[in-house]
Protein backbone atom coordinates (compact mmCIF):
# COMPACT_ATOMS: atom_id res chain seq x y z
CA UNK A 1 0.00 0.00 0.00
CA UNK A 2 1.11 3.54 -0.57
CA UNK A 3 1.81 5.69 2.43
CA UNK A 4 1.62 9.18 0.92
CA UNK A 5 -0.84 11.45 -0.80
CA UNK A 6 -3.88 10.55 1.23
CA UNK A 7 -6.87 12.86 1.60
CA UNK A 8 -4.98 14.47 4.49
CA UNK A 9 -2.53 15.83 1.88
CA UNK A 10 -5.16 18.39 0.89
CA UNK A 11 -5.26 21.68 2.82
CA UNK A 12 -7.98 21.37 5.51
CA UNK A 13 -10.36 23.97 3.99
CA UNK A 14 -10.25 22.28 0.57
CA UNK A 15 -10.51 18.80 2.11
CA UNK A 16 -13.59 19.87 4.09
CA UNK A 17 -15.15 21.43 1.00
CA UNK A 18 -14.55 18.28 -1.04
CA UNK A 19 -15.91 16.03 1.72
CA UNK A 20 -19.08 18.16 1.87
CA UNK A 21 -19.91 16.71 -1.57
CA UNK A 22 -19.44 13.09 -0.48
CA UNK A 23 -21.95 10.33 0.00
CA UNK A 24 -21.16 7.48 2.42
CA UNK A 25 -21.14 4.11 0.66
CA UNK A 26 -20.32 0.50 1.47
CA UNK A 27 -19.17 -2.29 -0.83
CA UNK A 28 -18.77 -6.00 -0.21
CA UNK A 29 -15.52 -7.82 -0.93
CA UNK A 30 -14.81 -8.79 -4.56
CA UNK A 31 -16.98 -5.97 -5.98
CA UNK A 32 -15.80 -4.43 -9.26
CA UNK A 33 -15.91 -0.65 -8.91
CA UNK A 34 -15.00 0.07 -12.51
CA UNK A 35 -13.49 -1.42 -15.64
CA UNK A 36 -10.89 -0.06 -18.02
CA UNK A 37 -12.22 2.10 -20.87
CA UNK A 38 -15.60 2.81 -19.29
CA UNK A 39 -16.99 6.19 -18.25
CA UNK A 40 -15.27 7.71 -15.20
CA UNK A 41 -18.14 9.61 -13.60
CA UNK A 42 -17.33 9.14 -9.91
CA UNK A 43 -14.48 8.52 -7.51
CA UNK A 44 -13.95 7.39 -3.92
CA UNK A 45 -11.83 8.07 -0.88
CA UNK A 46 -11.52 4.97 1.27
CA UNK A 47 -12.50 5.06 4.93
CA UNK A 48 -11.93 1.35 5.62
CA UNK A 49 -10.97 -1.71 3.64
CA UNK A 50 -8.78 -2.18 0.59
CA UNK A 51 -9.15 -1.83 -3.17
CA UNK A 52 -6.82 -3.21 -5.80
CA UNK A 53 -6.11 -1.44 -9.07
CA UNK A 54 -5.56 -3.75 -12.01
CA UNK A 55 -4.81 -3.76 -15.72
CA UNK A 56 -6.03 -6.23 -18.30
CA UNK A 57 -2.97 -7.59 -20.11
CA UNK A 58 -3.41 -9.05 -23.59
CA UNK A 59 -4.02 -12.82 -23.47
CA UNK A 60 -3.58 -12.90 -19.68
CA UNK A 61 -5.61 -12.40 -16.56
CA UNK A 62 -5.79 -9.03 -14.87
CA UNK A 63 -2.51 -7.84 -13.37
CA UNK A 64 -2.70 -6.27 -9.94
CA UNK A 65 -0.96 -2.91 -10.06
CA UNK A 66 -1.43 -1.47 -6.59
CA UNK A 67 -3.45 -1.91 -3.42
CA UNK A 68 -5.07 1.13 -1.83
CA UNK A 69 -6.19 1.57 1.76
CA UNK A 70 -7.88 4.06 4.09
CA UNK A 71 -7.52 7.72 3.18
CA UNK A 72 -6.50 6.96 -0.39
CA UNK A 73 -8.11 8.12 -3.61
CA UNK A 74 -9.69 5.47 -5.82
CA UNK A 75 -10.09 6.77 -9.35
CA UNK A 76 -8.16 9.49 -11.16
CA UNK A 77 -9.65 9.56 -14.65
CA UNK A 78 -12.77 11.48 -13.55
CA UNK A 79 -10.77 14.73 -13.62
CA UNK A 80 -9.22 14.49 -17.08
CA UNK A 81 -10.94 14.26 -20.48
CA UNK A 82 -12.06 11.96 -21.99
CA UNK A 83 -13.20 10.87 -18.46
CA UNK A 84 -12.54 7.18 -19.12
CA UNK A 85 -10.94 4.73 -16.69
CA UNK A 86 -7.36 3.71 -17.49
CA UNK A 87 -7.34 0.83 -14.99
CA UNK A 88 -9.89 -1.38 -13.30
CA UNK A 89 -10.62 -1.57 -9.57
CA UNK A 90 -12.00 -4.22 -7.23
CA UNK A 91 -12.57 -4.36 -3.50
CA UNK A 92 -10.35 -6.83 -1.66
CA UNK A 93 -12.37 -6.65 1.53
CA UNK A 94 -15.56 -4.97 2.66
CA UNK A 95 -15.11 -1.24 2.05
CA UNK A 96 -16.57 1.91 3.51
CA UNK A 97 -15.85 5.00 1.44
CA UNK A 98 -16.75 8.53 0.56
CA UNK A 99 -18.21 8.51 -2.96
CA UNK A 100 -18.18 11.60 -5.16
CA UNK A 101 -20.20 12.36 -8.28
CA UNK A 102 -17.49 13.71 -10.60
CA UNK A 103 -19.41 16.37 -12.62
CA UNK A 104 -20.31 18.51 -9.57
CA UNK A 105 -16.72 18.28 -8.29
CA UNK A 106 -15.38 19.33 -11.69
CA UNK A 107 -17.90 22.22 -11.74
CA UNK A 108 -16.69 23.36 -8.31
CA UNK A 109 -13.08 23.15 -9.53
CA UNK A 110 -13.98 25.47 -12.43
CA UNK A 111 -15.96 27.94 -10.30
CA UNK A 112 -13.37 28.16 -7.49
CA UNK A 113 -9.87 28.30 -9.03
CA UNK A 114 -8.09 27.97 -5.68
CA UNK A 115 -10.05 24.82 -4.84
CA UNK A 116 -9.58 23.54 -8.40
CA UNK A 117 -5.84 24.10 -8.23
CA UNK A 118 -5.58 22.22 -4.91
CA UNK A 119 -7.61 19.29 -6.23
CA UNK A 120 -5.69 19.22 -9.52
CA UNK A 121 -2.34 19.26 -7.71
CA UNK A 122 -3.41 16.48 -5.37
CA UNK A 123 -4.82 14.27 -8.12
CA UNK A 124 -1.79 15.02 -10.33
CA UNK A 125 0.61 13.92 -7.59
CA UNK A 126 -1.42 10.76 -6.97
CA UNK A 127 -1.38 10.12 -10.74
CA UNK A 128 2.41 10.49 -10.84
CA UNK A 129 2.76 8.05 -7.96
CA UNK A 130 0.39 5.55 -9.61
CA UNK A 131 2.22 5.74 -12.94
CA UNK A 132 5.46 4.95 -11.15
CA UNK A 133 3.83 1.99 -9.36
CA UNK A 134 2.26 0.75 -12.61
CA UNK A 135 5.55 0.92 -14.46
CA UNK A 136 7.33 -1.02 -11.72
CA UNK A 137 4.64 -3.67 -11.49
CA UNK A 138 4.49 -4.20 -15.26
CA UNK A 139 8.28 -4.51 -15.45
CA UNK A 140 8.11 -7.17 -12.70
CA UNK A 141 5.42 -9.05 -14.64
CA UNK A 142 7.35 -8.97 -17.91
CA UNK A 143 10.54 -10.06 -16.20
CA UNK A 144 8.73 -13.01 -14.62
CA UNK A 145 7.21 -13.94 -18.00
CA UNK A 146 10.62 -13.80 -19.67
CA UNK A 147 12.02 -16.26 -17.11
CA UNK A 148 9.13 -18.69 -17.57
Amino acid sequence: MTTTLKITSLPPAHRDRLLSLAEDVRFSAARRLFEEHTVADRFWILKTGAVTLDAQLPHRRRAEIETLGPGELVGLSWLFPPFEWELGAETLSPVRAYEFDAPPVRALCRSDPEFGFAISQWVGLVLTQRLHATRGRLLDLYEAAARA
